[in-house]
């Protein structure tokens, strides 16, 4: 019911290293395309260390949170996650991955962002017009399998309304339903960011309402997502900048670098093939040392990418990191009046599961107002496809 559940010593630590073993074949991120000899066109490559677009991943890593510390806040951690993560199905400007849930999960992924329509009285997954054969029921069940199979774990979920031109009255609601019946207990519905040790095995919630807070208020975070994408070099590089002030910055602070995109004269694949080597080379030139990157959120994550981004956790896990003394966690201050809603939520009627109390083992995390430029508001043609809109 909340507490927090600790874990025997760092004898997880090696799967760091045997989990991405399956990647030893992979070349240098940079190299995103190739030759084939046939009639010696150049062709993309389908695979490489930045980039894939397989239907499988090239690598297995279903356990790396479990050599980390309990005391660890997420937002200490360097966290790979995936836009828009059930975009399979649709033209080449809609699909944003080649992998499904579980395959993510099983390589690593650990951040999922959930786009929902609300449709005959259930949440149905959805890219723009485009329905992602899944619900928000089947997303959760899916995920929790995988969190009983490996209670080390936890799962960072955006969950938000997709394209709501006249946001649904009843969305919200919904939300709150699904979540209290799928989540078995098992959700973080709390404001504050938790450590690891107190949502291992669970889903924590990353809300975008405008009026109800399920989860911790994902607009009170450290964001950048430029996300329609006029120059692949400008999108990098606000990417880029992001990402030093997460590994720069305030420890208590989440950071979330969407390295997405998509745009008028390109489209995710595009974006992704241009961004990821470039992000996987900036990764690496701190390859070995603790580093904070936060949640990076790609399109058609590489395997070697991934690497770099769990690895960066791994001398935290060595134990070069201490807690503090435990101190109690503290209420949040909300801005823009959210702050009454904030006290009201702990009861059972506010919350899919009763908020557990208790006391964290670091000076409790704090949200802050967002330090990036702000998402732009995407906007939707009468032809269901917007160029630009994710």
């Amino acid at each position: 019911q909340g507490g927090i559940r600790m874990h025997g010593g760092h004898a997880a630590l090696p799967l760091l290293m045997v989990c991405f073993s399956s990647m030893a074949g992979l070349s240098g991120a940079g190299r995103h395309q190739g030759t084939c000899s046939p009639g010696g066109m150049e062709v993309q490559c389908r695979r490489s260390a930045a980039f894939d677009c397989m239907p499988q991943p090239a690598a297995c890593c279903p356990d790396w949170m479990a050599g980390l510390p309990d005391a660890l806040p997420l937002s200490r951690l360097s966290i790979p996650g995936t836009h828009d993560s059930l975009s399979l199905f649709g033209s080449r400007r809609l699909r944003c991955q080649s992998w499904g849930l579980e395959a993510q999960l099983a390589a690593g992924v650990r951040f999922l962002d959930v786009r929902c329509k609300l449709a005959r009285g259930e949440l149905h997954i959805y890219h723009l017009c485009t329905f992602q054969q899944a619900s928000l029921r089947g997303v959760l069940r899916r995920t929790l399998r995988f969190l009983r199979a490996h209670p080390g774990e936890a799962v960072l979920m955006r969950i938000k309304e997709e394209l709501p031109i006249f946001p649904r009255p009843g969305f919200a609601a919904r939300l709150h339903r699904c979540l209290l019946e799928e989540g078995q207990g098992r959700v973080w519905c709390r404001e504050e960011v938790p450590t690891l040790g107190q949502v291992r095995g669970k889903i924590v919630v990353l809300e975008a309402l405008a009026r109800e807070v399920l989860g911790i208020p994902y607009e009170q975070l450290s964001i950048s997502d430029a996300w329609n994408v006029l120059s692949l070099e400008r999108k990098w590089a606000r990417a880029r900048r992001h990402l030093e002030r997460a590994a720069g910055g305030d420890p208590t602070t989440m950071h979330l670098t969407f390295c997405s995109g998509n745009g008028l004269f390109t489209c995710p694949e595009e974006v992704a093939r241009f961004v990821n080597p470039r992000c996987y080379q900036h990764l690496r030139r701190r390859g070995g040392q603790p580093v904070r990157w936060g949640v990076v959120i790609m399109d058609f994550p590489g395997a070697g990418l991934l690497r770099l981004i769990v690895e960066s956790n791994a001398p935290w896990a060595s134990g070069h990191i201490t807690a503090a003394p435990s101190t109690p966690t503290v209420p949040l201050r909300q801005p823009h009046g959210r702050g009454d809603r904030c006290r009201s939520r702990h009861s059972s009627t506010h919350c899919p599961r009763r908020c557990p109390s208790g006391r964290t083992l670091l000076p409790a995390p704090r949200l802050c107002r967002r330090t990036s430029a702000p998402v732009e508001q995407k906007r939707v043609s009468s032809s269901c496809w917007a160029p630009g809109n994710l």
